[in-house]
């Protein structure tokens, strides 16, 4: 087993989430909450770009945001062979997160298993803990940090790892895909296109897909930081 991976690869939970402006446009706020998003943006937004029209960004924040999808992979050994098994959560966010928690609580709560994004510790983990506090659901032991030291924290982030201590240091998920050889999980949209598909297409199944090639390339990732031969097509199962 590699240094990277200290965890056996089946204990490990591999997810991404996609996440949109909680309503489709900036004047369907509350007046309070416009002032409050106004002023949380503030720094960020640009002279000539308004406020209303930086509300298309409003998703990247837990206040401002809401979830739409979960997409979680994880491996499974079937008659000797290794298959990567993904699935989808979509749907009202409220079901979306209890669907999700109810994943962890029953298959994933194990002290030796691992939870496992891109970015994770910055935007994934906390924006689904943030979101649970939200809508009142109790967080699950995995991604609740509460007291934890910061060894029995169970996270592990692509990006970080990429960073080898480099705290400074920012690569996106389609470059390093690029640069290891990794089918692009970003061959139809994007991110800043997410928030159009739901709000004005209404194809949040289109949505889960994107969101589903993302969770491959995470997992693709830590095969490939462990020099471990990559999944093809035919290890890879939609359930």
């Amino acid at each position: 087993m590699s240094q990277l991976l200290n965890s056996a690869i089946d204990k490990i939970l591999f997810l991404d989430i996609e996440t949109v402006p909680e309503v489709v446009s900036y004047d369907k706020l509350s007046e309070e909450k416009q002032g409050l998003f106004a002023d949380k943006t503030q720094y960020q937004r640009k002279d000539d770009v308004s406020v209303e029209e930086f509300y298309q960004r409003a998703g990247i924040w837990a206040e401002f945001g809401k979830i739409v999808c979960i997409s979680v992979g994880f491996f499974v050994e079937t008659t000797g062979e290794k298959q990567f098994r993904v699935t989808s959560f979509i749907g009202d966010e409220i079901k979306i997160l209890t669907d999700f928690k109810g994943l962890l609580e029953k298959h994933f709560n194990k002290k030796e298993h691992l939870l496992c994004a891109h970015n994770g510790k910055e935007f994934d983990f906390p924006y689904i803990a943030r979101r649970m506090i939200i809508n009142r659901i109790s967080i699950p032991e995995k991604l609740n940090l509460f007291g934890k030291k910061p060894w029995e924290i169970a996270h592990l982030d692509t990006m970080e790892l990429w960073k080898f201590g480099d705290y400074k240091h920012y690569t996106s998920l389609k470059l390093l895909t690029n640069i290891l050889g990794i089918p692009s999980p970003k061959d139809d949209i994007d991110g800043s296109q997410v928030a159009e598909v739901y709000y004005q297409d209404n194809d949040v199944k289109r949505i889960a897909k994107y969101c589903e090639k993302d969770t491959i390339a995470v997992a693709q990732l830590l095969l490939r930081f462990n020099n471990l031969d990559i999944l093809k097509d035919e290890d890879i199962v939609f359930v």
